[in-house]
């Protein structure tokens, strides 16, 4: 319930940019029609805010720009049958990913910007005393169903919505990842809990080992409308 309040509170939200006097100029964070700073930590509008971004195109790219955060935009691969990538860039740096920086859609981009920022490098700092400058993945785009099941629905990959994470190098070269330090007393375990709770601030979905056996060696984050965390 807790993590459905916000979009609870935006019909009053909206009434109350209604009724307060124009020359009350409210701070972008609660203003829901400014672009999301993805500097700032996540709060009251930041899930709407990207949500906003996969209804109207450019608007990602507005927030990566007004946030100084570069990003490389892709050719768009239409959506047809299900599949295709609407706005497709590659994850931003400067964290290492392997093998290679996914390609995902840009809203996908966005909640990772503010999920490093204000998730898993915090949780690191935490756990270790030292940042994450790795990541190892399984993969973004894959045009099939959910659980590759022929009757199924597409699944979140199908649109480059959802980003496999299955570890974490720390800059002293530690490997931190699933199934292996999943159930390891800390910092390890906590560590990834940590990254787990903190995904489900700003993603959709976040799937992991607490979820089901599919997901036991990796973090499922999407930007759909499931609203899971576990």
């Amino acid at each position: 319930m807790r993590r459905w309040l916000p979009l609870l509170l935006l019909p009053l939200l909206a009434l109350l940019i209604v009724l307060i006097p124009r020359a009350v100029v409210l701070p972008p964070s609660l203003d829901p029609t400014a672009p999301l700073d993805l500097r700032e930590p996540p709060g009251l509008l930041t899930r709407y805010k990207l949500s906003r971004m996969a209804r109207e195109p450019g608007l990602c790219a507005e927030s990566f720009a007004m946030s100084g955060i570069a990003i490389q935009a892709l050719p768009p691969q239409p959506i047809r049958d299900g599949c295709g990538i609407a706005e497709p860039v590659r994850l931003p740096g400067p964290l290492r990913f392997s093998p290679g920086a996914p390609v995902v859609n840009c809203p996908l981009a966005a909640a990772w910007a503010v999920f490093e920022r204000h998730g898993l490098q915090p949780a690191a700092e935490e756990a270790f005393g030292q940042r994450v400058t790795g990541v190892r993945h399984l993969g973004s785009y894959n045009c099939r169903n959910v659980y590759h099941r022929e009757n199924a629905r597409r699944s979140q990959h199908a649109t480059a919505n959802a980003l496999d994470v299955a570890g974490f190098t720390l800059a002293d070269g530690r490997s931190i990842g699933l199934p292996g330090d999943w159930d390891d007393p800390a910092p390890n375990g906590p560590f990834l809990r940590a990254v787990r709770d903190s995904a489900c601030r700003v993603f959709g979905a976040v799937l992991g080992p607490d979820y089901n056996a599919a997901h036991r060696d990796h973090f499922h984050l999407d930007r759909g409308g499931w609203g899971t965390c576990r």
